[in-house]
C-alpha cells in the first residue's frame, strides 16, 4: 500500500467497519465498539455515530481532509441505510461502496447495492465479507487507485459478483 493513500471507513453502528479494518490489515483482533477515530496503517476507522447523527457530519468532513478515499459501508443484513441520497458527492474524495456481511444467510446483497447506488452516483461497489475474505483484495487495490478513471479500469478486470461500477 502506498503511504500516500489512506481510506476512511464510514457507516452505521454495527456495519462491520472495525471487523473489515482488521481483515484488511490481516489482524485477528476481536472487534470492539469504536468510540473515537482509530488510525491503523492506511485506514481510519470511525464511530458509527459519526454517520448516524448529522450533528457529527463535521467530524466526517474534517477527517476526510486526511484521506484519499472514503469507504461507504452498507450492512447487507440491514434493509435501511443511514446515508442521505448523494452523500458521497459532498465529500471530495474517491468513493468506494462496500457491501458488508455478504456471507450472512440474512444478507440481501441486491438491496444493499441499491442503497449504495443512492449514496454513490459514480464509483465502485465491492461485495465483501471480512469472514470469508471476499472483496478484501479488491478494496486494497481500489485504495491504491488515484482517480475514478483508474478505479473504473481496475473494476473492468474483476467479476461483477465481487465488484460493480456505478
Amino acid at each position: 500500500m502506498t503511504k500516500k493513500n489512506r481510506a476512511m471507513l464510514i457507516g452505521s453502528i454495527g456495519a462491520g467497519k472495525s471487523t473489515l479494518t482488521n481483515a484488511l490489515l490481516g489482524r485477528e483482533f476481536q472487534a470492539v465498539k469504536t468510540q473515537a477515530l482509530v488510525y491503523r496503517d492506511w485506514i481510519v476507522d470511525t464511530p458509527g455515530e459519526y454517520t448516524e447523527n448529522p450533528f457529527f457530519y463535521k467530524n466526517i468532513m474534517a477527517t476526510a481532509l486526511e484521506v484519499t478515499h472514503v469507504l461507504y459501508m452498507q450492512d447487507a443484513t440491514k434493509r435501511k441505510t443511514i446515508f442521505p441520497p448523494g452523500f458521497s458527492t459532498s465529500i471530495t474524495k474517491l468513493p468506494i461502496g462496500v457491501v458488508t456481511k455478504c456471507d450472512s444467510e440474512r444478507a440481501d446483497i441486491k438491496e444493499a447495492i441499491i442503497q449504495l447506488k443512492r449514496v454513490i452516483p459514480k464509483g465502485p461497489i465491492v461485495i465483501s465479507s471480512a469472514i470469508t475474505g471476499q472483496g478484501l483484495e479488491e478494496i486494497r487495490n481500489l485504495v491504491k487507485c488515484n482517480s475514478i478513471e483508474e478505479m473504473k479500469e481496475y473494476v473492468k478486470m474483476i467479476s461483477e459478483e465481487v465488484v460493480i461500477f456505478v
